[in-house]
């Protein structure tokens, strides 16, 4: 009787009917291993796809200062939550739903990544490590004139969109430049969601693929110094933005000790050294966000 039985459960068990939870390893797993695993999309001065960038800097450090092996794991928008947290999601603008079980691939986002609501509810981020906000941007070429600054950034917000109406402007969903996030549709713009990579943008308006394009800052800045004189831009899209590190939420450990790494490098000037490195105008265009070194 107990052949039979334990032949029934090795059966089940190969055949998945017991599927064990995909959870995420925590700071005493990974010591064990020996390994982080960096889940990266190469993005702008982030993740630059030549194995260096600000978040591929900073997370080496962080696994040195864990004293164990970094290893990056090359991830897409559509799927670098799951990657995380071990679900597959659905996403509708500012909501998520939750599906089934995926594989865990890694044990931390760092690319960029924009603190989001819907995020929010399925990763821990960690202290902020860019500010952004997202601007509409145009070849310098257009006849439409770039606002005023009010003062008020609704106001410049909404003076922003109305430049919109009309043209065709560029977006991209499941990213902080979902058109959802910012009510483009009520603008009268004809909102194109763009089957390429955020880095694809601005050289898609500079092919004349559409009129507009909405870009957050880092990849703006990186734009605006790989094509002087060929962009400008128009206005806000949105308020002020940050971006951080992003951790399951099963790995409190984890993100406790980054954080603990970042006021660290921040200290000690390593932080600021490389956001100059990647970043050079971000102090001129945020100083209140970066230390004073």
């Amino acid at each position: 009787m107990k052949k039979i039985i334990l032949a029934c459960m090795v059966f089940l068990v190969f055949f998945g009917v017991f599927r064990m939870p995909a959870i995420a390893a925590d700071l005493k797993e990974i010591k064990e291993r020996g390994v982080l695993r960096h889940l990266g999309i190469p993005y702008a001065g982030f993740v630059t796809g030549t194995g260096d960038g600000l978040d591929v800097e900073l997370t080496k450090l962080f696994a040195r200062y864990l004293g164990v092996r970094y290893q990056y794991v090359k991830a897409d928008w559509g799927t670098v939550v799951q990657d995380l947290v071990g679900k597959k999601i659905e996403v509708r603008g500012t909501d998520v739903e939750v599906l089934e079980d995926a594989p865990v691939r890694g044990d931390m986002i760092a690319n960029g990544f924009t603190v989001l609501p819907w995020r929010k509810k399925l990763v821990s981020y960690s202290k902020p490590t860019f500010p952004s906000q997202i601007w509409l941007l145009a070849r310098a070429d257009s006849k439409v004139r770039p606002i005023r600054p009010t003062g008020n950034i609704q106001k410049d917000i909404a003076f922003t969109k109305t430049l919109m109406k009309g043209k065709s402007v560029l977006s991209v969903e499941r990213t902080c430049l979902d058109p959802d996030l910012y009510n483009l549709s009520s603008t009268g713009a004809t909102v194109i969601r763009f089957a390429g990579s955020v880095n694809e943008l601005a050289p898609a308006v500079l092919n004349h693929d559409a009129e507009m394009t909405i870009l957050d800052v880092p990849d703006a800045l990186i734009a605006l110094e790989k094509w002087p004189g060929k962009l400008k831009i128009l206005g806000p899209v949105s308020e002020r933005q940050l971006m951080a590190a992003a951790f399951s939420k099963d790995a409190p450990r984890l993100l406790t000790t980054y954080n603990e790494f970042l006021n660290k490098v921040k200290k000690d000037g390593t932080y600021l050294k490389l956001v100059r490195k990647y970043y050079p105008s971000a102090t001129y265009f945020f100083p209140d966000f970066f230390p004073k070194q």
